[in-house]
């Protein structure tokens, strides 16, 4: 176990799920099975843990430190993990990332602070007051989450400031929302005289995202579909079109199967798929997520079973 030297974000990075038992209480076992499904595959370069994907905002920070100890128990040898650096308030975003630090994770994904949904892009220098705190705390590699322009993001000017004042930003988890501001980031991070890698988290557009030339991917999808986000990842890399939409046909309707309304039930739904495919015992989300009805996870099952991951017969038991 021990942190991954001079790691640079790339790759595919599934963000990976926590599994709770009926009591609310985590799951442990089922949570380290889970992170090495994920993290041990083939093609897979890290793993995210303490993020959206795994209920972080209903997370203590002591379950957080808890998490994060038995996930690098458990693989921390074998692949990098990255692990989320979740608050609103500066000084515990710097606390958070500290204990990262000293656990052993091997870089950081950075949530925006709510703060900055108040017109902060007005302020940008708040953005680098947070990352600069958090930078004098560890320096670890930083993953900037780059949100919607609407909620939490950050300028694009802004981006530029923070990569040149806070040198251990190494890469963006970019969910811009925005194809035309997408490929600009792409174009213009990758190629700064300290470039700063680009992983996608437009996973409702994976491949489209991709051939922009993202450097990588950061997905709560690679929680169940992590295989195929492999096999388009390669494909796109080695140039080979019609491998690349022969596997986007298959992730297709998953992409619409998880980011359907409301956009909020999106790891709700990896969880269930994850049961449905025999590969967590039980969907338990944290309140105030709330358990699929019955017609969300016949929804799943269907399109499972369009990506060629569950068979029909399997369907039709899970249905009744």
């Amino acid at each position: 176990m021990g942190r991954f030297k001079d790691y640079v974000p790339h790759g595919v990075i599934p963000a990976t799920l926590l599994a709770f038992n009926e009591d609310l209480s985590i799951d442990e076992a089922s949570s380290r099975k889970h992170l090495r499904d994920c993290a041990l595959l083939d093609g897979v370069t890290a793993a995210t843990v303490n993020g959206h994907a795994s209920e972080v905002h209903a997370c203590t920070f002591e379950e957080q430190r808890r998490i994060l100890d038995f996930c690098l128990d458990e693989v921390g040898d074998k692949v990098p993990l990255i692990n989320g650096v979740y608050a609103d308030g500066s000084q515990e975003a710097a606390r958070i990332a500290a204990m990262a630090d000293k656990a052993g994770a091997s870089a950081l994904l950075v949530f925006p602070s709510q703060c900055f949904g108040l017109e902060a892009h007005l302020r940008p220098e708040m953005a680098v007051a947070h990352f600069s705190r958090i930078a004098d705390a560890t320096d670890l590699p930083i993953i900037v989450f780059q949100y919607p322009r609407a909620n939490l993001g950050y300028p694009f000017d802004t981006l530029l400031e923070l990569f040149e004042r806070v040198p251990t930003i190494r890469a963006i988890k970019d969910w811009s929302g925005d194809p035309v501001l997408h490929e600009r980031h792409v174009r213009t991070f990758q190629n700064l005289p300290r470039p700063v890698n680009v992983l996608t988290t437009h996973s409702a557009w994976l491949m489209s995202s991709l051939t922009m030339g993202a450097k990588g991917l950061l997905s709560g999808a690679g929680s169940v579909v992590s295989e195929l986000q492999v096999a388009l990842f390669r494909a796109v890399q080695a140039g080979d079109l019609r491998a690349a939409q022969a596997v986007n046909d298959r992730l297709y309707p998953m992409q619409e199967a998880f980011y359907a309304p409301p956009f909020v039930d999106m790891h709700n739904r990896m969880k269930e798929a994850l049961v449905l495919l025999g590969k967590l015992d039980k969907a338990v989300v944290r309140p105030p997520l709330m358990k699929l009805p019955r017609t969300e996870i016949d929804r799943l099952a269907k399109a499972l079973t369009a990506a060629g991951m569950l068979a029909p017969q399997a369907f039709g038991a899970a249905a009744e």
